[in-house]
């Protein structure tokens, strides 16, 4: 049963860098068909930020372009998200996901906060 557990939120001011890790367990990250970074902002719907593919593949929402980064490392079997040139919009819950086709599994969530 795949497992995942974020880390590397915290307050950062604005301008400011953070990178997220996403640590699985129960498969490996490679051949899980899509692994994505979500986020969640009060009052709003929780929206992909960005995605890797089995294959090394990536994509981004146009407003993080640029600005964040997904990669990941099979040897620790965890998916980052370095997060550069933050700003106060960017506050949220992210929230890792491991697509597996039939399903999607989540973590918990980490707050980043980014102070203006």
């Amino acid at each position: 049963q795949v497992q995942l557990v974020e880390s590397g939120g915290g307050l950062v001011q604005a301008g400011g860098s953070l990178r997220l890790s996403c640590a699985a367990s129960g498969s490996s990250i490679l051949n899980i068909a899509l692994m994505g970074w979500y986020r969640e902002a009060p009052g709003k719907q929780r929206e992909l930020m960005a995605g890797i593919s089995s294959g090394g593949a990536t994509n981004y929402v146009d407003s993080v372009k640029g600005r964040f980064t997904i990669s990941r490392d099979g040897a620790k079997n965890t998916v980052y998200l370095q997060m550069n040139s933050l700003k106060p919009e960017d506050t949220a819950v992210y929230l890792c996901v491991a697509n597996l086709g039939y399903r999607r599994v989540w973590g918990q969530g980490t707050q980043v906060t980014v102070s203006s």
